[in-house]
């Protein structure tokens, strides 16, 4: 036998020892190949709340400019589901098509509580992760120990505002939100806090979600002959309305103080109120103007990318650190599909974020964050939220209240 013939003959035979063995060798045989990770978000990107999707599709574009596509050997790509408005079973019939259809690993987006609600039994039936980016009610996270959230919420941003207001002397305030959980929320957090400070809520007022004229309320508000107003909306248009409606029915110049959580003031509205949000007072979590280095590096990549940052506020930054974290979770995991784990290996973590720094409470599964309390004033000829002081480490104090 010729040293060619045989080397050939010992060739076949290994072949074949080998792919009887593939069999039991499994995953040692090789690398395991790359996979596609889709995360499917579902948010409004028509209708009056459009620019909340706008702003989730562009933080997540400029994360993925920043930090690529890939997690490890992994791709991972967004798959987008337009909700114009607050409707739970349209949520509930978008986030199922993404989970069967599109076969997709993460859920994410949320911008209404009802929608983000919805939701829970399809997370724990499939066990996937749902990274809420906006959606503001304590209560969420208890709904599924699948939900994290990398927004804020009413109690959140409400309690060191009515402290502050309290130490400002401030003794006679009405609250109007809008009747549904964060508005709920907001109320029920403002005044138990307030009063526990020794101020008395004259009146509290909810109006329906859907609520376009606002005068009658403003009257109602200056007759209680209160000094201040606590507002909650949700922000966009009722938010632009109510601002506005303010100063338009003489509650400003009356010097009824405004105050109220930073959806009243978000950035790309401030133009259209113009000089009536002068001096409207928010504690909130971001502020395009806030000054550290990784806000330019956000800001500067998203003029880079889409020309301007007007667009960029509060929603922007939940999406873009929502983004983070579903990352982490892909990383932690090696890219398994195990909704338990992956939010299990993120509970405690920490990071810097544009809007500064981050840890997702273990227990909530909530981020614990720095709230701002901000001013609208006019910088450089252009109105904005003017940090004033920083009130660090604030948790999500409506967590499992009264339970």
């Amino acid at each position: 036998m010729t040293s060619t013939l045989r080397t050939a003959l010992l060739g076949t035979a290994f072949g074949l020892l080998m792919a009887a063995a593939g069999p039991l060798l499994g995953p040692l045989a090789g690398p395991a190949a790359a996979a596609t990770i889709k995360v499917g978000v579902v948010a409004p990107f028509s209708g009056p709340f459009a620019l909340v999707g706008k702003t989730f599709k562009e933080a997540i574009e400029v994360y993925q400019a920043q930090h690529g596509d890939k997690v490890g050997d992994d791709t991972v790509v967004f798959i987008y589901k337009d909700l114009d408005q607050a409707n739970p079973a349209q949520s509930k019939a978008l986030s199922q098509e993404l989970i069967v259809k599109e076969k997709v690993g993460y859920l994410a987006g949320y911008y209404f509580t009802p929608d983000a609600l919805a939701v829970a039994p399809l997370i724990d039936e499939a066990n996937i992760p749902c990274v809420i980016f906006n959606a503001a009610t304590s209560a969420i996270t208890e709904k599924s120990p699948r939900y994290v959230r990398t927004s804020f919420t009413l109690w959140q941003n409400t309690v060191p505002l009515a402290e502050h207001m309290a130490k400002q002397g401030i003794r006679k305030v009405v609250s109007a939100v809008s009747d549904y959980g964060p508005g709920i929320d907001g109320e029920t957090a403002f005044k138990t806090t307030f009063e526990k400070n020794g101020g008395t809520v004259v009146d509290t007022i909810r109006m329906p979600l859907k609520s376009t004229d606002f005068a009658p309320f403003m009257q109602r508000i200056r007759d209680s002959g209160a000094e201040a107003i606590y507002a909650f909306l949700p922000a966009g248009p009722t938010t632009l309305a109510f601002a506005k409606a303010f100063a338009d029915n003489g509650l400003k110049d009356a010097g009824i103080k405004f105050f109220g959580p930073g959806d009243l003031t978000q950035e790309p509205d401030l133009p259209t109120l113009g000089d009536a949000a002068l001096g409207i007072t928010t504690s909130f979590n971001y502020s395009r103007a806030h000054d550290s280095a990784l806000n330019k590096t956000f800001l500067a990549k998203h003029k880079e990318m889409f020309g301007s940052t007007d667009s960029v506020t509060f929603s922007s930054v939940g999406a873009y650190d929502g983004v983070h974290v579903i990352y982490q979770m892909i990383k932690n995991t090696g890219g398994k599909s195990d909704g338990a784990k992956a939010v299990d290996s993120v509970k405690g973590m920490s990071w810097e974020s544009p809007r500064g720094p981050l840890t997702i409470d273990p227990q909530s599964r909530h981020v614990t964050q720095t709230i701002y309390l901000r001013t609208v004033e006019k910088v450089d000829g252009k109105l904005e939220n003017v940090e004033k002081v920083a009130f660090e480490k604030q948790p999500d104090y409506g967590y499992k209240v009264g339970k």
